[in-house]
């Protein structure tokens, strides 16, 4: 539980520091954003200074504009007027002189000139600054709107990593909680712990204490009374118990329980593959119902029909194994007698598997001839060949291993102990091998039961074999896999020395030691149930007395009453032969009396025909005559019933005339009718056979196919839970998704208020701002 708390707290501090690192990439991403954020605001800022510093040029240049607009109209006033006075001079007298005047006029040009051309390149500077000013201002409103919408993306960012952590937050926060309560207990736990420990440790000081005392007491004992150490010889030593290790043997026991049900599911799948591989014989390449297979496959059928003979003693031998096991036995393999039996069924299982390996080639060879089978298919069916052999192989070099692993329990260090490991891990090796021949086996199946389906002349009947065949080679894969990890699991124990032996030697254990070391036990273990067995209590000397008269009384009582009672069934087993008896008696009086009734009709009419009179009618009641013979008759036919003593009514008197006939006839009727009764329980019995075949077989195919649909279950509740896991993992992936997208939406609902209310101040300045450039050309235009 420490460990698991530990790797806990473990991943929690690298999420957690994942999350850190996550954090801090973050806020240097912000921290980068804010500067380029700040950075273009300095920019902003200093393009509005470069607009300012222009309107303000602009402005200087359209008051200097002004003034020089003045100066010329000053100038062209000061020109009227001098022109006025030089008029005025003129006609006052005699003026200056035409030479003077040029001269002015030329000075006043040039001056005029030079304003002209300064005005105009002023007038050219002002709307190149405008001009400028625009494609400034466009550029700049253009930045404005991708760094809104970078700066809109990186808060969009920023938003879903801040829920991202704000639930690794509170998942880490409810992590922590769980692990803090869990450390509380854990704690509470080691404290009980040390407190178990500290009381451990006392207990194991005053063990100690007494084993120092015990072991001084039979050092003494030792070294006074015992002559000589017979651990130290061999041949001494060999004579001694050997202990037994009890741990060792339920651990046996769970590992031949373990095997045992392996064992099944492979005899199992063994079986399927065998009865399908059988079936699809009388399928393909041609059909039994249709026409009849050839010699080849017939005789492989015949084998193939016996392979539960050589399939079930596996899982029987290998069960009678497991119940050899017990707690109180000794488990090594000089001492596992039943591993014989299972080393003999499994060689007879291979010889079985080398039988019918020709047979398998040369069907696979007759269908690879046959007129429909493409390239495609008998290339798959020369890799099943290839796949067959080798897997026969494999099961030949398992037998040698098993046989080799039960030479021990038949002769005494016939497998030293380094032997016996290598045994073990070659046929974990072999086991391997095993399973991957058989995926091979099944894959190259696969490729060619898929080929097989796009054959036209392939029925649907083949195609449910061929499923069905596949499916064993599936079971037969998995539990293959499933018994070569067992065994390199259990490797350690196979080649493990048990440490059963007799102490201070290295031999091994013989039967003969184990059995005698299993007898003392029992008898020390009968010895110490008789001495725990409490005394019964004693019982006064006149009620002892009392109750042997009641005991005695009573045996005699019920050994009259027992007699009574055999008496009583004897006679009514008397009782019933004489009424057996006595029916059949009747049944025959009745046939001797018919005949009497028309032997007699015919003497009558014998009579009438020869007294000449008219023939008799139908017998009538009887004359006098008549009574006092059938009287004769009875009395005669009573005196043969008190003589006879057969319950089948043979009589024992002598003969005498027509007693010849009748009893001929009695004993030819009873014939009859035993011959009748033993016709029919013989048809009885043929119908119960034919019935009884007939269940059977429905028997054995509603087995296979409560096996296929228990498997068709199997598989579809495996993908039913499959599907439920996906739907609840879906669900709880759709609520998270959910939940975030409510969140992502109401912060950037949020976040589109703010930013409609950042620009709509941006487009008011910006729309004053060009109002403000506008007037301002307007004014420079009408100057």
């Amino acid at each position: 539980m420490a460990g698991d708390l530990q790797a806990k707290y473990s991943k929690l501090a690298q999420e957690y520091s994942k999350l850190r690192a996550q954090n801090q990439v973050l806020k240097k991403a912000v921290v980068d954003e804010q500067a380029s954020s700040t950075a273009l605001k300095d920019q902003v800022k200093q393009r509005e200074q470069s607009l300012r510093k222009a309107e303000q040029e602009m402005d200087s240049l359209s008051f200097r504009n002004q003034q020089l607009t003045r100066r010329v109209e000053l100038l062209q006033e000061e020109l009227s007027a001098s022109e006025a006075r030089v008029g005025g001079r003129r006609t006052k007298g005699k003026g200056d002189s035409p030479s003077q005047q040029g001269q002015t006029q030329i000075v006043f040009d040039e001056d005029l000139q030079k304003k002209i051309e300064e005005n105009e390149r002023l007038h050219i500077q002002f709307y190149e600054a405008g001009e400028q000013h625009q494609r400034q201002l466009s550029q700049l409103e253009a930045l404005v709107e991708e760094l809104q919408q970078e700066r809109e993306r990186v808060e969009a960012q920023l938003e879903g990593l801040r829920a991202r952590c704000a639930l690794g937050e509170d998942r880490l926060a409810q992590e922590t909680a769980r692990l803090e309560l869990k450390a509380h207990t854990l704690e509470r736990e080691a404290r009980e712990c040390r407190a178990r420990a500290e009381e451990c440790q006392q207990q194991l000081s005053g063990c100690q204490v007494e084993l120092s005392r015990q072991v001084q007491e039979n050092s003494s004992v030792i070294q006074e009374k015992v002559p000589f150490n017979d651990t130290q010889y061999h041949h001494f030593n060999s004579l001694n118990v050997p202990p037994h290790n009890r741990r060792h043997q339920l651990k046996a026991r769970d590992v031949a329980g373990q095997a045992v049900l392996l064992v099944k599911d492979l005899v199992a799948a063994l079986l399927n593959f065998h009865s399908y591989t059988e079936q699809r014989l009388h399928i393909h390449p041609l059909d039994s119902s249709i026409q009849p297979i050839s010699p080849l496959n017939q005789r492989f059928s015949q084998y193939l029909h016996e392979n539960a003979a050589y399939v079930r003693p596996l899982e029987d031998g290998l069960l009678q194994l497991h119940h050899s096991i017990t707690e109180d036995t000794v488990t090594v393999l000089e001492t596992v007698v039943k591993l014989k039996e299972f080393a003999d069924h499994f060689s007879s299982y291979t010889h079985f598997l080398q039988k019918i390996l020709p047979y398998q080639l040369k069907s696979l060879q007759e269908e690879c001839e046959a007129s429909l089978c493409p390239p495609a298919l008998s290339s798959k069916n020369q890799d099943l060949q290839r796949d067959l052999t080798r897997v026969t192989a494999i099961f030949l070099k398992l037998q040698s291993y098993i046989t080799l692993l039960a030479l021990p329990s038949q002769r005494e260090q016939a497998l030293p102990q380094s032997s016996c490991s290598a045994a073990f891990t070659q046929l974990a090796a072999a086991l391997h091998s095993l399973h991957d021949a058989l995926q091979e086996l099944s894959q190259h199946y696969s490729q060619k039961a898929s080929l097989e389906e796009g054959l036209p002349s392939v029925s649907q009947k083949l195609r449910t074999t061929s499923e069905c065949l596949l499916s064993s080679l599936s079971s037969l894969t998995i539990t293959s896999s499933k018994v070569a990890t067992f065994f390199s699991n259990n490797l350690d124990f196979f080649t493990a020395s048990p440490g059963y032996g007799p102490r201070g030697g290295a031999c091994t254990l013989s039967p003969l030691q184990a059995e005698s070391m299993l007898g003392n036990k029992r008898r020390a273990a009968a010895y110490m149930l008789t001495i725990r067995k409490p005394r019964p209590e004693s019982v006064p000397y006149r009620e002892a007395l009392s109750n042997r008269h009641i005991l005695t009384s009573s045996t005699e009582s019920r050994e009259g009453l027992t007699q009574q009672v055999h008496q009583g069934q004897e006679k009514i087993a008397r009782l019933e032969q004489e009424k057996e008896h006595w029916l059949l008696e009747a049944q025959l009086g009745r046939v001797r009396l018919e005949k009497e009734n028309q032997r007699i009709s015919e003497l009558q009419a014998q009579l009438c025909s020869a007294l000449g009179g008219p023939a008799p009618g139908p017998p009538g009641p009887p004359g006098p005559g008549c009574q006092e013979e059938e009287e004769q008759e009875e009395k005669g036919a009573g005196r043969e019933a008190t003589l006879s003593t057969s319950l089948v009514g043979m009589l024992t008197t002598t003969p005498i005339n027509d007693e010849v006939g009748d009893e001929a006839s009695r004993e030819q009727l009873i014939k009859s009718h035993y011959m009748v009764r033993v016709s029919e329980l013989t048809s009885q019995l043929q119908l119960s056979d034919s019935k009884t075949v007939h269940l059977h077989a429905e028997c054995r195919a509603l087995a296979k196919r409560l096996a296929i649909a228990e498997k068709t279950r199997e598989v579809l509740a495996e993908e039913v839970r499959l599907a439920n896991q996906n739907i609840t993992r879906l669900q709880d992936e759709l609520s998270t998704i959910k939940r975030s997208y409510e969140e992502q939406l109401s912060m950037m609902s949020d976040h589109l208020c703010s930013m409609n209310e950042t620009l709509s101040k941006q487009r008011e300045e910006i729309d004053t701002l060009k109002l403000g450039n506008k007037g301002s050309t307007k004014k420079n235009k009408g100057r």
